[in-house]
């Protein structure tokens, strides 16, 4: 970390952004505290007495906190990581006294909703690696040991839909018919349609054909959505730094990689037992579990490829990996048409609604989420966290182009700035690429705003909606309650995306450390904008708004410190002349004049920041020339954690 940075441009006018910045930490400082407070027990469970009845629930348990550790990890209060260990253990408690956990771990459920579970579990990983390590590599060996009965090695398959720790539980449901809930079959229908006669329609929840054949196409063999599983594994490898997790990452990704390839490059979502694509569906390459003809499509298959496409080039430093990916997003644009939204077949409706406001009886680009027997269906605007998270990795022409095109077709702003939180607590993409292409400077403090109010209406749910005794079925309540929005400050401090949500890694050109402190976060009073994420000149503008105390912060670049940074240029005001003499009125204009590039030549800088005082950063960045590392700047390094963060992809010393 030499050299170091000292920054010498006044702070005389704080920027609104930086002024929103620190207000939001400390709002999000408050709703956490009461959220714990009138929602979870002593020893961090959430307030429950039902039961769960059907294999679903794991999720909606640990989402809760999914971006606790995220607040943490961005600067949040020093006592926030060890509450959200206490969730985790404590929910883990709960969900196995439940019946709905073995050894700390799902018995056997689907991706979608697993790679939900493990955010929580990744974010923890990312702040205290040394502790969270044991179970990583536990969890990861459930998959990558054959013998635990969830991978077939000879066809290079996950072995069923459901998976996890219980090597016994199969199919999809363990009653005789799928679990249906009215609403979910009103809104995604049969996704065996074609066994049906024409213009029948039979009562979801009673037929018995539709169980059995669900549960003998759909309950056996690969499902596209585990490719979410990289997940877990990748961050087995970002702890331990063994070869045999990449491998294994290399190996199943490559085989669904070679299966695309095989059917013209759009991704195929079920694989049979014996590794044939559509071999319990006469052939079709669609119908699998969480697959593309139901329930979500796109919305699940992209994520899950995506996933496994970003974890593959992470491990193995290749990007071809990404083309799993690509040519299946360029087919669904290729199918869009411009329409309303409020004259589409959208399944998702309600989630769309919220977005698009008055935007839903504009005509704008719609692309198909969903295919079955009738071709392409299922028409939703376009979401973004999949190419935008493609490009942010690969910073290629091509992926960035796409984005290009995505927002000339649109037919609504991009710069718009609306207050919701989905689900995923993503999904204002349009507005922070935006911002980057230099089009909406006051971006940032519309995003602040809008995260102050989604956590100021989380806090009137949670007053609505204390003491409630929840139900079975509005365990969603607490997700829905949980008052931490973190998307603005991922965006706007670390320069990336929100992570994505069915069981990503968190992608950042930088992040921040405490140095005083020796903690992960920006440190008290300390506001970040990262302005520009081009490759070499990533952007980014340090204030420290404290008027008596200096504060020192670490810059590391990438989420993982996988990037190097090879110089740095700074702002710098030469003299204190701009502080005017004994009987002047007020002050001159500081002068301010941009250093020549330093030399970095490693993933660290050091910057100190005196009090009232501010530097703008122009980082030239070499991207993913290191191994990703959950290592911090402070850390000794032992021999087994040296050859995970030191080993260049190409081989050569880090």
């Amino acid at each position: 970390m030499d050299p170091v940075i000292t920054a010498s441009v006044p702070l005389l006018e704080p920027p609104g952004w930086a002024l929103a910045q620190r207000q939001l930490f400390d709002l999000l400082d408050e709703a956490w505290r009461a959220f714990a407070r009138d929602f979870t027990g002593p020893d961090g469970r959430l307030n429950y007495s039902d039961r769960l009845t059907t294999r679903d629930g794991v999720d909606d348990f640990y989402e809760v906190f999914f971006n606790w550790p995220q607040l943490y990890l961005l600067g949040g209060a020093d006592d926030l990581l060890a509450q959200s260990e206490k969730h985790w253990e404590g929910v883990t408690r709960q969900l196995t006294e439940l019946g709905m956990l073995r050894e700390e771990y799902e018995r056997g459920y689907d991706w979608f909703h697993q790679g939900e579970s493990l955010l929580l579990f990744y974010f923890l990983c990312m702040a205290a690696p040394e502790r969270w390590r044991e179970r990583a590599i536990r969890f990861a060996e459930l998959y990558v040991d054959p013998a635990r009965g969830n991978y077939d090695p000879e066809h290079r398959i996950i072995t069923r839909p459901h998976n996890g720790s219980d090597p016994d539980r199969e199919g999809l449901s363990d009653g005789e018919y799928y679990p249906w809930l009215p609403k979910e079959a009103e809104m995604y229908g049969f996704p065996l349609n074609w066994i049906l006669a024409e213009g029948e329609n039979p009562p979801l929840e009673a037929d018995p054909r539709l169980g059995s054949e669900m549960r003998r196409r759909m309950g056996h063999g690969d499902t596209a959505v585990n490719l979410a599983a990289t997940g877990l594994v990748l961050n087995a490898l970002i702890l331990s730094g063994q070869e045999r997790y990449r491998d294994w990452i290399a190996e199943y990704v490559g085989a669904w990689r070679e299966r695309t390839q095989d059917a013209g490059g759009i991704l195929p979502d079920n694989v049979s037992p014996d590794g044939v694509v559509g071999g319990l569906f006469e052939g079709r390459p669609y119908g699998g579990h969480y697959g593309w003809s139901w329930p979500h499509g796109w919305h699940s298959v992209g994520h899950a490829a995506a996933i496994a496409a970003l974890s593959a080039a992470t491990a193995t430093g290749d990007d071809g990996f990404l083309d799993l990916i690509r040519p299946t997003i360029d087919e669904l644009i290729a199918h869009g048409k411009t329409m309303k939204f409020s004259e589409s077949d959208s399944s998702l409706k309600s989630k769309w609604v919220v977005q698009l406001r008055e935007d839903v009886d504009r005509p704008i680009l719609h692309v198909p989420f969903r295919r079955d027997d009738r071709g392409w269906f299922d028409y939703n605007p376009m979401t973004l966290p999949v190419p935008v998270a493609l490009w942010h990795h690969s910073a290629d022409d091509a992926d960035r182009e796409r984005l290009e095109r995505l927002r000339e077709a649109a037919g609504y702003d991009w710069r718009v700035v609306r207050s919701f939180r989905s689900k995923e607590e993503a999904h204002h993409e349009e507005a922070w690429f935006a911002f980057l292409a230099g089009d909406d400077p006051g971006y940032p403090e519309r995003i602040l705003a809008a995260a102050q109010a989604q956590a100021r209406h989380r806090l009137a749910r949670m007053e609505r909606y204390r003491g409630m005794d929840v139900p079975e079925a509005d365990i969603h309540l607490w997700q829905l309650t949980n008052p931490v929005v973190t998307e603005a400050l991922v965006q706007l401090t670390w320069g990336g995306p929100q992570v994505l949500y069915n069981g990503g890694h968190q992608q950042a050109r930088v992040r921040y450390f405490d140095a005083d402190a020796r903690r992960p976060g920006l440190p008290p009073s300390v506001a970040a904008l990262v302005e520009s994420i081009e490759p070499h000149a990533t952007v980014v503008e340090l204030i420290n708004l404290d008027p008596e105390r200096a504060h020192t912060l670490i810059v590391q670049a990438g989420a993982c410190g996988e990037h190097t940074i090879r110089t740095v240029r700074h702002t710098l005001t030469p003299d204190q002349s701009w502080i005017g003499d004994l009987y002047d009125y007020g002050h001159q204009e500081p002068e301010v004049l941009t250093s020549e590039p330093v030399e970095v030549g490693g993933p660290w800088l050091r910057v100190e920041l005196p009090r009232s005082s501010r530097v703008r950063l122009t980082l030239d960045l070499e991207l993913r020339t290191r191994a990703a590392s959950y290592r911090s700047p402070f850390d000794e390094v032992s021999d087994e954690l040296s050859g995970a963060a030191g080993d260049e992809h190409s081989g050569e010393d880090a």
